[in-house]
């Protein structure tokens, strides 16, 4: 029963794998690129700076701007167009059209422009440099689910040999050549090694679903890789990667470097923004305005002199009438909404100069603020420019050592292929204890297992640096 079920499920997870769409590592890093959410986030922003930058260079033109409004008024009011007291409802509109432009602030509009420009060009590189994280951690994903299948690989290669020695080993119980012991140790390191391949497919599975989870893919999406053979897999000579070498090439190559250097240079013409805040500045204004009452719905379109009684003198007891010649409205026209707009119509221009004295420090904080931010910024530049450093040094000394592990490793399975060669050869002639072949096939297991691993965590190391040099990830 438990055989049976062992083969069941083995079956199963063949099938499965073979009827999904293999990916390569392009396949999966291409795809994690285009579809991680940190990378999209790191995106919109690289598209939000971008704009900001483009923003401050349109701050360089004039500031034009309309008003219009339009209501009533009641009551007591003066009429907007004659400035006389009335007590009549009122429908009023203006209309006004206002220009302003700086002529000099002491270059703060040119250096906002620069330092948008190199946060814009930073963002792209925390893009870059997004895109390079999410491809590392696909490429240590995909190394990892490769190093699950091979053990996979191993495991069945161990459970055919048990499944071959309980045949032997059973056929010659039957016989009376052996005791049932002999086969109660052979079904029980059988029984082991199903369970170690049924924990290796497991393995598997939970390995492509952290890789799926990268390239977010639903955990459900039917998904497999390809298999490449590690021998196969293109990896730098480690003396081509020497750790001087290495860290010079990427001081100048990656985002990280490139990042630090751009944010700097942004922080360094923020200071001069700064400081320009501290002095006067000296900008152009003008204006058209004009304006629309109802209260004056006629307009005066001829006059006629007409002569006027103002008073009278007395001269010798006569009395004589004192006239004064009146121009008085013959004719009227409708003020209409645009007869008033053009008779109302004004215009202003001048310069208007604004000196800062006291805004309760706050421009002189700011520079001091920025300049720090300068230092601040330059602290982060030597810190990162030393961890890189240290990661380059630590990671060529991994990569040596992991050298040395696979090899010593490959001398360790060839060993023990010769020790279980020897143990099967007298165990076929009857001069070993099934337990003894058993032991020799545990320590070869052991052997080729660690040996993979081995190989996987020396090509991952030595892509690392070559990772670090900007070569790419290449298998």
């Amino acid at each position: 029963m438990k055989k049976g079920l062992v083969v069941l499920i083995i079956s199963m997870f063949s099938m499965a794998v073979q009827a999904q769409e293999k990916w390569n590592l392009k396949q999966c890093v291409d795809y994690a690129i285009s579809n991680n959410i940190s990378v999209k986030q790191a995106d919109v922003q690289a598209r939000f700076d971008k704009l900001t930058h483009h923003q401050s260079t349109l701050a360089l033109y004039p500031r034009i701007s309309s008003q219009h409004s339009t209501g009533f008024q009641f009551g007591r009011s003066i009429d907007p167009t004659s400035n006389q007291f009335t007590t009549n409802q009122i429908l009023f509109a203006n209309h006004g059209l206002d220009l302003g432009l700086d002529l000099f602030n002491w270059f703060s509009k040119k250096n906002t422009i620069k330092a948008n420009e190199y946060l814009a060009q930073a963002s792209v590189a925390r893009l870059e440099k997004a895109k390079n994280d999410v491809a590392l951690n696909v490429a240590n994903a995909y190394l990892a689910a490769l190093l699950n299948k091979e053990q996979i690989n191993i495991s069945k290669v161990q459970v055919a040999q048990s499944r071959e020695q309980v045949d032997l080993i059973s056929k010659q119980v039957d016989a009376g050549a052996l005791p049932e012991l002999n086969l109660a140790e052979t079904q029980t390191q059988y029984a082991t090694d199903s369970s170690n391949l049924i924990t290796a497919q497991t393995n598997y599975i939970l390995s492509l679903l952290q890789l799926k989870a990268l390239l977010n893919l639903e955990a459900d999406a039917p998904f497999d890789i390809e298999v490449p053979p590690v021998a196969s897999i293109p990896v730098e000579p480690l003396s081509a990667l020497d750790p001087a070498v290495v860290y010079q090439s990427a001081l100048e190559n990656l985002p990280q470097q490139k990042i630090n250097n751009l944010n700097l240079k942004a922080s360094e013409k923020n200071v001069a923004i700064a400081k320009a805040g501290l002095y006067p500045s000296l900008s152009f204004f003008g204006g058209l305005n004009s304006r629309y009452s109802n209260a004056q719905k006629k307009i005066a379109s001829s006059f006629q002199t007409i002569d006027m009684p103002v008073g009278s003198v007395h001269i010798n007891g006569i009395s004589y009438p004192v006239i004064s010649p009146v121009n008085q409205p013959a004719g009227y026209d409708r003020n209409t909404y645009f007869r008033q707009l053009n008779n109302n119509f004004s215009q202003n221009a001048g310069i208007g100069l604004s000196i800062p004295i006291f805004n309760g420090g706050m421009a002189r904080i700011n520079w001091q603020k920025a300049k720090l931010d300068v230092e601040n910024q330059q602290l982060l530049k030597e810190q990162d420019t030393r961890t890189l450093k240290q990661d380059i040094y630590q990671a060529h000394t991994n990569a040596v050592a992991a050298i040395e592990k696979y090899n010593a490793t490959r001398i360790a399975v060839e060993s023990a292929q010769k020790a279980y060669d020897f143990a099967r050869k007298r165990f076929d002639v009857g001069l070993l204890q099934p337990i003894d072949l058993i032991l020799n096939q545990n320590n070869l297991f052991r052997a080729k297992i660690n040996m993979v691993s081995a190989q996987y965590d020396y090509v991952f190391k030595m892509k690392l640096l070559e990772f670090y040099k900007g070569l790419g990830l290449k298998l």
